[in-house]
């Protein structure tokens, strides 16, 4: 029980990836706070069933501003008293050759993806450094998960503001862990291959494109969203405590073939 009196907050918690993040962690015995604009009924009572307590936050972090994000963070702390991890799953995509690509989308997908992850990490950063960490068990850290993607180091087709927001990032990630490191906090993020969620169902129904796709990944399958999970465990353990600033490839071996 590796999260027993930890609390966890997972952003995009209703459904795919970030469900099962929720859910791999109620299973090491965490309080998991699910953040998502849509019904959180359905992750709570898996998060039930795994034996951890669930804590639903309902917020839009579609507008990416500052005040949105920190007034998450302060919701948070009013139910839980505490955060000591937070994962931003949150994310939406957009697709559209370049020449077409709309203002609103591009901005959708930038506030949606990059601006409300910073924010929270700022918001939830500041808390520890100037509260949380003197009240902490001597030798805790905070733990920042990023959920990046094969698109922060690759440009994609038809997502350009997608792919700016995922090698955008992966460089917060870095930046954030340069600066924040004596803090005893670890930021770190995960790049996820190509996973069996809604965001990829267009791809899987298209069968040119899946066969590519599976073509090119060593291990033939698409990825489990509880591939994922796993990865967020580990980063959000004391496992990794000496791990920061990394952005961890669970792809099926995509990126080195």
């Amino acid at each position: 029980m590796k999260f027993k009196n930890k609390v966890v907050v997972v952003t995009g918690a209703s459904r795919g990836i970030g469900q099962a993040i929720c859910v791999a962690f109620a299973k090491e015995g965490a309080t998991v706070v699910g953040v998502a604009r849509s019904d959180l009924a359905e992750t709570g009572a898996a998060v039930d069933a795994a034996g951890g307590k669930f804590i639903a936050n309902n917020a839009d972090l579609g507008t990416g501003t500052q005040k949105e994000s920190a007034d998450v963070i302060a919701q948070i702390l009013a139910k839980a008293g505490q955060i000591d991890v937070l994962v931003n799953n949150a994310g939406i995509i957009r697709r559209a050759p370049a020449k077409d690509f709309s203002e609103a989308d591009w901005n959708a997908v930038i506030a949606t993806n990059l601006n409300s992850p910073f924010f929270l990490m700022q918001a939830v950063g500041k808390w520890w450094i100037e509260n949380g960490r003197t009240k902490a068990p001597e030798n805790s850290r905070l733990k920042l998960v990023n959920i990046a993607s094969l698109l922060s180091f690759q440009g994609g087709i038809t997502v350009p503001a997608y792919a700016a927001s995922k090698h955008a990032i992966a460089g917060v990630t870095k930046a954030l862990s340069n600066e924040w490191a004596k803090e005893r906090i670890n930021v770190n993020a995960i790049a996820p291959g190509y996973i069996a969620t809604e965001n990829t169902k267009a791809l899987r129904e298209d069968a040119g494109r899946n066969k590519a796709i599976l073509d090119r990944i060593p291990e033939g399958r698409w990825g489990a969203a509880e591939d994922i999970a796993g990865g967020c465990v580990f980063l959000a353990s004391g496992d990794s405590d000496y791990l920061n600033g990394a952005v961890l490839n669970i792809d099926g071996g995509w990126l080195g073939r």
